[in-house]
């Protein structure tokens, strides 16, 4: 069911003028099939099936024109008179490859992997050509993908491309598949020998680059994205890669370099932007970094790492109000991002804003942000707020997350006996200490005045002598 673009534009045109006037004209059935292909590769599906029902009716025996029609059946998930349509075409031709191609579809679109594949695997002993044999490996290849069966896949990729190297979304399958498996190595080796075959294949050189600086080996993945480059100057990609490589090794005005190629070659993007002003950052040049921040964030307001950059460079500058005022902004954004309220309240906590600092944990724990030190941060923050109830509570429901936790323990202890509830904080305190006997200088950093209580210098105490 091949077609040509030329061939196409005459009868297509003559078909539409047909359905506006309602006179019947008549195609050959090589002119419905092109029509049909194309409304369907246009996802025109309703015209496609007007031309699929006069097509059949003008060649009511074309068994390519009934192909079509058991594509619009899988479609619209009508398996049964799909399969139907199949069996009976299967009668008529029995050696045509296609019939078992959409049988195969029909039991994948019903999860039956394996039945597609065996399905698929007859297709291949019918076939004619290298070509369609590579089509038909790629879909094995895709059934296995769905069964999680990856060396599989592996396998029928990689004859994929024996019969059409030039199929990089199998070459980009193959690299997934090793990549899943955590078989870099193995990666590295089959793209080797692809490059000797295929030297110039830009696509190669780059997921070999992006194979290197997975296991780390920053100086053969820059050599492999210069030969990406080499290969096709224009490719952005191996340039942004190239630029990721050469600030793992440090070198950020090259890094620089690599980024403002990209932003030459197409429409700047965000990623670039935000990679400059970084490497900017770490040059100590402070004026290009926030020009390139600010570019980012205008360029992409919704990226969430822009807003973070920007805040952070401004944190780490001791500038905690211009930092305050960027995750302000971000927030009015995207008030969902856990990462803004988290960094909200860092920032009011240093501005000593508690109340702020204390809704930002918060908010990050609504949002769904369980790790240990956002409990932490908000119960000593109350704490310091003198609100020890809502700590307490605050705590309570991290140890349900952290049980055991010798940090979360000894601030439960710690305010259970500023509460004066004695009992409840010494078993707090004989449990952090079993835990963890280093963690102790948590009651004196953040209850001074509870350290010289003869109770808790004596649990403390007994602990330390269990623990040597």
């Amino acid at each position: 069911m091949q077609y040509s673009q030329e061939d196409e534009n005459f009868p297509l045109t003559r078909f539409e003028s047909m359905l506006k006037t309602n006179h019947i004209l008549f195609f050959d059935s090589n002119e419905f099939e092109n029509i049909i292909h194309h409304y369907l590769e246009n996802g025109k599906i309703s015209l496609a099936k007007r031309a699929i029902k006069l097509g059949l009716e003008q060649h009511p025996s074309s068994v390519n024109l009934k192909l079509f029609q058991v594509e619009l059946f899988i479609l619209e998930n009508k398996f049964d008179e799909a399969d139907e349509l199949l069996d009976h075409l299967h009668n008529l031709e029995p050696t045509n490859e296609e019939i078992f191609i959409q049988k195969a579809n029909v039991l994948s679109k019903q999860d039956q992997h394996q039945k597609a594949i065996n399905t698929l695997l007859i297709a291949i002993d019918l076939s004619k050509t290298p070509e369609d044999d590579a089509d038909l490996y790629a879909l094995v290849g895709m059934e296995y993908l769905f069964l999680d069966q990856f060396e599989n896949a592996i396998i029928f990729f990689k004859k994929c491309l024996e019969n059409d190297s030039t199929d990089y979304s199998a070459l980009h399958n193959i690299v997934y598949c090793y990549d899943f498996l955590d078989q870099h190595v193995e990666a590295i080796e089959y793209l080797n020998e692809y490059l000797n075959t295929n030297p110039y294949c830009e696509v190669a050189w780059h997921q070999l680059g992006r194979q290197y600086y997975t296991i780390k080996d920053y100086v053969k993945a820059g050599a492999a994205f210069d030969f990406a480059i080499i290969s096709d100057d224009t490719f952005v990609g191996a340039y942004i890669e190239k630029g990721k490589v050469l600030e793992k090794l440090k070198e950020y005005e090259e890094a620089i370099e690599n980024y403002r190629i990209t932003l030459a070659l197409e429409d700047p993007t965000s990623f670039a932007l935000l990679r400059i002003g970084e490497c900017y950052a770490k040059l100590n040049e402070d004026d290009l970094a926030i020009q390139f921040f600010k570019q980012t964030i205008n360029e992409d307001p919704l990226l969430d790492k822009g807003w973070i950059a920007i805040s952070k460079f401004y944190m780490k500058r001791l500038n905690y109000q211009k930092a305050l005022h960027y995750i302000d902004k971000a927030i009015v954004i995207d008030g969902n991002n856990v990462a803004f309220w988290k960094l909200y309240a860092t920032v009011n906590k240093r501005l000593n804003h508690l109340e702020e600092a204390e809704r930002g944990y918060k908010k990050a724990l609504d949002l769904g942000n369980f790790e240990l030190n956002t409990w932490l941060n908000r119960a000593d923050v109350l704490t310091t707020l003198g609100d020890y109830k809502a700590a307490i509570l605050n705590l309570l429901q991290g140890s349900e997350f952290y049980p055991e936790n010798a940090e979360v323990e000894y601030r439960l202890a710690g305010l259970y006996f500023t509460v004066h509830q004695f009992e409840e904080g010494r078993f707090h305190l004989k449990n952090a200490t079993e835990l963890n006997i280093d963690y102790h200088f948590i009651i004196s950093e953040l209850f001074p005045k509870l350290i010289e209580r003869p109770m808790i210098q004596s649990i403390i105490s007994d602990a330390k002598k269990t623990s040597n």
